[in-house]
């Protein structure tokens, strides 16, 4: 059995760390650099960082602050935001991300999937998807709808269907991120994360709404995740990821030490 990961994420808005609610990036949370560094002392299992605006600004990721993060940890390091050509995977790749998360672009141009996987390893390319839940969904039937653009537009694609085409090109793994569960700290959305986690067999990175880490142990557990990604608990102090990973391995979850 392969070890449940911890992630920080860096939300990077001119410069800074930004925190929000279901995308509102509204709140300042500090310097990314200081952060990364604070995260790599931590021991985290690896650091994500997203360029939130890049897309939806139609500009390239800011990528002296990316090599300034990547001199700074030691973890592995997953980038993206403003991705939108092959070119663009490959400057992140040789500014020192060990792994490129693809969003819009991929919606706009599949193949870029294909080409990423293709020429640097399935292991460098994250298939990332914001996923809004349909509000005329039944209950015992829920279903989510694919958004782009840092959540401001939508695809009408369904979630479910988008992650195995994700996949089948040649995703290694897969960030889901909850709109409805983003910045509020009121847990994950266990249900879509069981449901993609139960069709493909990729690790998937949860995403959007931990308050705590008994969110982080439902989504490991009962969402069926493979790794927990977190923000505003550890940008401000609420919980260190050593403590996090003592709570887990207390409950019979394994994490690297």
């Amino acid at each position: 059995m392969l070890a449940k990961r911890i992630i920080p994420c860096l939300d990077v808005k001119n410069g800074r760390n930004v925190r929000g609610v279901k995308f509102s990036a509204d709140r300042d949370a500090g310097d990314p650099v200081e952060l990364a560094t604070r995260y790599d002392r931590e021991r985290a299992d690896e650091l994500v960082f997203y360029d939130i605006t890049a897309s939806a600004d139609g500009r390239a990721i800011v990528m002296d602050l990316v090599t300034e993060v990547s001199e700074r940890v030691f973890i592995p390091l997953t980038v993206g935001g403003g991705i939108r050509t092959f070119d663009d995977i490959r400057q992140i790749l040789k500014g020192g991300a060990d792994k490129v998360s693809i969003n819009s672009a991929a919606v706009h141009d599949p193949e870029i999937i294909n080409q990423g996987a293709e020429s640097f390893g399935s292991q460098c390319i994250v298939g990332a998807i914001d996923a809004l839940r349909c509000p005329d969904a039944p209950a015992d039937a829920p279903s989510w709808q694919i958004y782009i653009n840092g959540g401001r537009t939508a695809t009408g694609i369904d979630a479910v269907e988008w992650v195995q085409e994700l996949v089948d090109r040649g995703a290694g793994e897969l960030v889901l991120n909850s709109i409805d569960a983003d910045g509020t700290r009121e847990g994950y959305d266990i249900e879509l994360n069981r449901a993609v986690a139960e069709r493909t067999e990729v690790p998937i990175v949860a995403s959007g709404g931990c308050g705590s880490d008994e969110h982080i142990y439902e989504v490991l557990t009962d969402g069926k995740a493979s790794a927990a990604l977190a923000a505003s608990i550890f940008h401000f102090g609420d919980y260190a990821i050593p403590d996090v990973k003592r709570f887990l391995k207390e409950r019979d979850v394994l994490v690297r030490e």
